[in-house]
């Protein structure tokens, strides 16, 4: 995996930061399109995508051993490949065969669906994939 997931990431601490604490570890740079972040508040994380050849595993450790981001609590793990997505902001009553058929289209990622799981309460859907790269 070329992705990163940054955890224990408190509200105060702004992108650019983050930005700049990668830069540092990895050798690389944003502007120069060697990864991109982004923060999720929600969870209290961020999400580092690599888009050269890096050792996604190698930054992690790096990251997990940085004493900037021990005094931040600021824990690195690489992301695990899955074949499931979380759709959100579904209509209610949207049937699982438009569900499917919308993600199998080429424009929305071509990906065979195996199963949608859907969750009326939170309008949302589970979907899995048959193969983790259908869900980029």
């Amino acid at each position: 995996s070329t992705i990163v997931v940054l955890e224990n990431v408190q509200e105060k601490v702004k992108d650019c930061m983050l930005i700049m604490l990668v830069e540092n570890i990895s050798g690389l740079s944003e502007d120069d399109g060697d990864f991109c972040l982004e923060i999720i508040p929600e969870i209290r994380a961020a999400v580092v995508t690599f888009t050269g050849n890096t050792d996604a595993e190698e930054f992690a450790k790096k990251l997990n051993q940085n004493h900037r981001a021990k005094q931040q609590n600021i824990t690195a793990r690489c992301l695990e490949q899955t074949k499931s997505v979380r759709a959100e902001n579904i209509p209610p009553n949207t049937p699982s065969d438009y569900i499917t058929v919308y993600f199998e289209n080429k424009k929305n990622g071509g990906a065979q669906v195996v199963s949608v799981q859907q969750l009326p309460d939170e309008d949302a859907a589970i979907i899995t994939f048959s193969d983790y790269k259908g869900n980029a």
